[in-house]
C-alpha cells in the first residue's frame, strides 16, 4: 500500500507516539486539581505538549497554547469569541469549510465578511485586498496552505497587510503546522489554529490554537476548570480560559511525542524532504501528459506536500477508486470541504484528486504513483 492522504491524516508515525498514548492510558489521571501521583503526572504530560507547541511555533509562552479536539473546534472557538455584531473580517476564497461555516453562522448573528480572491491557478491576489478593508474590518483569517492546491500563503504579506490596518491575524495552519516553520512572534500571527493529526504526527482528536498574550477569546464551551470552582465565571487566564473540561491526556502525550520527533529532526529538514521527494519529483514525471490537468502552481516557493488534479473529464472519484483498487494507492478524491475554491477551479462537478505526501513516502513509492497516473492518462 501507498499511502498520499496525508493531508487527511497522517498514517505513518513515529513509533514513540503510539508508545505514548498507550504509556499515558495506563499511567495519567485526571489532570485537573489533585495531589497523587497519576494526576501529577497527566499534568506534566499535558503541560510537556504545551511546551513542546510553544517551541515548534516559536510562541513566547507554554500557557499561549490552549488545546482543542482539532483545528475545527479551534477555529470555531476563535471566530465565535472574537467578534461582535457589525464587526467585519476579510478572508479568501481558499478556506476550508473550517473557517467558512463558522462564518456563515456568525452573519446570522450580524457578521459581515469579504472574500479575497485567486488567479486561473489559485494564487491569492495580495493587491486585492486594500480594496476590501472597510471602517469596521476587525480581523484577516487565512489558511496556511489550501487543502486543495498545496498553494501556500505568503505570511509575511499577510502580515503586512493586517497590521498595516490594525487588523487581527487569524491563520489555520491545519496544513502547514509541523510542515512549514512557523514563527508567530516574527511574524505577529495574533491567533494560529492547528490540528494534531496531519503533519504534526499526532494522534485524531487533538488540535488547538496559539493566541498571542493579552488578547482575550470568550470561550466557545465553560465548565470544570479544576480551579475557582466556586466562580459563577469560568476562569479567564490563559490557558485555562479556553479549556472547560477534561484534556485528551493519552492523545495529546502522542501529539508532545511526535511534535518532538519533528524538533528533533528538524521541521526545514522535512519540509525539504516532502516537497523533493514528493511533490516536485511527483509533478517532474507527471506535468507533460496531455489527458492530465494539474491544478494550483506546483512551482511556486510557499507549496504544501498537495498535489491535485484531474484525468480527462473523468469524475475525480472513480480515478481515487482505480487507483486503490489496481495499485493499492490512497489518495483522496471530491471537494474536500473547500467550496469556494473549486468554484474558482472550475471543478464543482468534476472535483480533483488530491495526492498528499510526507517525509516518510519514499521516492520508489512516488515515482510508482506517477507511473499509475501515466498509464491512466493513456486508458482514459
Amino acid at each position: 500500500m501507498i499511502y498520499l492522504d496525508n493531508a487527511a491524516t497522517t498514517l505513518r508515525k513515529p513509533p514513540q507516539v503510539e508508545q505514548a498514548v498507550l504509556d499515558a492510558m495506563r499511567t495519567a489521571g485526571n489532570p485537573g486539581r489533585g495531589a497523587h501521583e497519576p494526576t501529577l503526572h497527566a499534568s506534566r504530560l499535558v503541560y510537556a505538549a504545551r511546551c513542546a507547541m510553544a517551541k515548534l511555533l516559536h510562541a513566547p509562552d507554554p500557557s499561549c497554547i490552549a488545546f482543542a479536539a482539532n483545528a475545527t473546534e479551534a477555529l470555531n472557538i476563535a471566530l465565535g469569541g472574537l467578534f461582535a455584531p457589525g464587526d467585519h473580517i476579510i478572508t479568501t476564497v481558499c478556506e476550508h469549510n473550517s473557517v467558512l461555516r463558522p462564518l456563515y453562522r456568525l452573519r446570522e448573528q450580524g457578521l459581515q465578511f469579504s472574500f479575497a480572491g485567486v488567479d486561473e491557478r489559485g494564487r491569492l491576489q495580495y493587491n486585492d485586498w486594500d480594496k476590501l478593508v472597510q471602517p469596521n474590518t476587525k480581523a484577516l483569517v487565512v489558511t496556511g496552505a489550501s487543502n486543495v492546491t498545496g498553494n501556500g500563503t505568503d505570511l509575511a504579506k499577510a502580515a503586512g497587510f493586517a497590521h498595516r490596518h490594525s487588523l487581527l491575524l487569524i491563520v489555520d495552519a491545519a496544513q502547514t503546522a509541523g510542515s512549514q516553520p512557523i514563527d508567530v512572534q516574527a511574524l505577529g500571527i495574533d491567533v494560529l489554529c492547528f490540528t494534531g493529526h496531519k503533519a504534526l504526527l499526532g494522534p485524531q482528536g487533538t488540535g488547538g490554537l496559539y493566541v498571542r498574550p493579552g488578547l482575550s477569546i470568550q470561550p466557545l464551551v465553560v465548565g470544570g476548570s479544576g480551579v475557582h470552582s466556586f466562580d459563577e465565571q469560568h476562569p479567564a487566564q490563559m490557558p485555562t480560559a479556553l479549556e472547560a473540561g477534561t484534556l485528551n491526556v493519552p492523545g495529546l502525550a502522542g501529539l508532545c511525542a511526535g511534535v518532538e520527533w519533528i524538533l528533533a529532526q528538524g521541521v526545514e529538514t522535512l519540509c525539504a524532504k516532502e516537497n523533493c521527494t514528493g511533490g516536485a519529483l511527483f509533478i517532474k514525471n507527471i506535468r507533460d501528459l496531455p489527458n492530465v490537468k494539474i491544478y494550483g502552481d506546483p512551482e511556486m516557493a510557499l507549496h504544501a506536500p498537495i498535489i491535485s488534479l484531474n484525468i480527462g473529464d473523468e469524475d475525480s472519484a472513480r480515478i481515487a477508486d482505480i487507483l486503490w483498487e489496481d495499485y493499492s494507492i490512497c489518495v483522496r478524491a471530491g471537494a474536500h470541504c473547500a467550496p469556494l475554491m473549486h468554484k474558482a477551479l472550475g471543478t464543482v462537478e468534476q472535483g480533483v484528486v488530491r495526492f498528499s505526501f510526507s517525509h516518510f513516502n519514499t521516492e520508489a513509492e512516488v515515482l510508482q504513483t506517477a507511473a499509475a497516473v501515466q498509464e491512466l492518462a493513456q486508458e482514459i
